[in-house]
């Protein structure tokens, strides 16, 4: 996702906040229409930000492992 600008990233990270850390594939269109990314990038991008969010927590970075 190196190609994301400042604004992409915070469109992705309000979302990350106030949408979902975990959004269905309706919201996964939704916000990589809304940032201009393709959908995989948009994933991708929250598959890292979770992990991240995670090991911030202290919880293991992989999903599942732990009843969210």
């Amino acid at each position: 996702l190196s190609q994301s600008g400042p604004e992409q990233l915070k469109v992705l990270e309000e979302n990350f906040q106030k949408v979902s850390r975990n959004p269905d594939q309706a919201t996964l269109m939704l916000i990589a229409a809304e940032c201009g990314l393709s959908e995989e990038d948009t994933a991708k991008w929250f598959r890292l930000r979770n992990a991240q969010w995670r090991q911030a927590e202290g919880l293991p970075a992989e999903l599942g492992s732990v009843k969210d």
